[in-house]
């Protein structure tokens, strides 16, 4: 069990208590957790069975810190956003492939992204993967000078590249989804925008790019909305109120479906019987059982692994030829869509 202090609370066991538990030295213990030479195997398991009797974990990020380097990828990600969490979820898994640790920081509505920025920095992280950051290009740029900075699932125009960009082929995602409802049979199709959030432009150029092929310009609708469920229940409501209400709505990501979902089912408006609604993300709320949404899938594994690729190239001087990467997205397509009405 761990030690109790004098005051009756628990605390942390240390490599002390590990060595009076096992009847050696306090630096024996340090040449065993730290996998070096210098312990016999009988000696070792003796240590490391103690270590698990007491609940001793070593502290691998004070080591860290010790050392000249801190090998912390510093992420930033937005609290409300279920495909961050996706994000976040991968980012873990290719850095500790790697050897590296991760330092999270969150962007939430009282906590601004300078503000999440700079306690990454204040933790000696190494490099920064940030997740749909909105700063302006010329702060990320300025942050590049520092250290390595991958941009995930935002597009950069920025004339010295000095910003790395790992992002979803947007315009192609949107492309897909007017794709399918057409395939459907739908003609009044509508898109709920995403405002200035990461992806919206091309998202949008994808949806009018589609929907002008398909030779239906003159049904092609954009609506304001943004990223939350509450823009997607106020377009929502503006589609419930119109007089002729299109067939199918392409929502900016699945949160923005999600409102749109809610709005439909409190309005008795049939998904998708009467309109189909499509997201994009594929973010672990559309694969909810009840929400079960159609929606433009963006491939979480192959963007976290470039990402982290990328930031420990640069660290390890092994950089990656090309400042951006392409991911091509695909369509899920669930119960959220089916052919128009009549």
């Amino acid at each position: 069990m761990p030690p109790i202090s004098a005051a009756g609370d628990r605390k942390r066991p240390t490599l002390a208590d590990v060595a009076a538990r096992a009847g050696v030295s306090t630096a024996l213990v340090s040449v065993v957790m730290r996998g070096a030479k210098g312990a016999g195997a009988a000696t070792r398991e003796r240590v490391l069975e103690a270590a698990r009797e007491i609940g001793y974990r070593p502290d691998t990020r004070a080591r860290l810190l010790r050392s000249s380097r801190s090998r912390l990828l510093g992420v930033q990600f937005g609290l409300q956003h279920p495909f961050h969490a996706d994000l976040v979820e991968g980012v873990y898994g290719a850095a500790e492939s790697a050897g590296y640790q991760v330092a999270l920081s969150a962007v939430a509505p009282s906590r601004g992204e300078q503000h999440a920025l700079e306690t990454l920095l204040a933790d000696r992280c190494e490099a920064l993967i940030l997740l749909g950051p909105e700063l302006p290009a010329a702060r990320l740029t300025e942050l590049a000078g520092q250290m390595p900075v991958v941009s995930v699932a935002r597009r950069l125009r920025q004339p010295s590249g000095a910003v790395e960009v790992v992002r979803t082929a947007d315009d192609e995602g949107a492309r897909q989804a007017v794709d399918h409802l057409v395939e459907l049979g739908h003609r009044a199709i509508a898109h709920i925008d995403g405002g200035r959030a990461p992806g919206a432009a091309d998202r949008r150029r994808g949806y009018r790019t589609a929907m002008n092929r398909h030779g239906l310009a003159r049904h092609t609708y954009v609506l304001p909305g943004g990223p939350t469920e509450e823009d997607g229940a106020a377009a929502a409501r503006t589609l419930s109120a119109a007089l002729t209400r299109p067939t199918a709505v392409l929502a900016f990501n699945d949160r923005c479906a999600t409102g749109v979902l809610d709005t439909f089912l409190r309005a008795g408006v049939a998904v998708p019987g009467a309109v189909s609604v499509v997201g994009f993300d594929d973010s672990r709320l559309a694969r909810l059982a009840h929400i079960d949404l159609t929606t433009v899938g963006q491939d979480v594994a192959r963007l976290t692994r470039e990402a982290v690729a990328r930031v420990v190239g640069r660290l390890d001087g092994d950089p990656v030829p090309d400042r951006e990467t392409v991911v091509a997205p695909r369509l899920v397509i669930r119960t959220t869509t089916a052919a128009p009405p009549g």
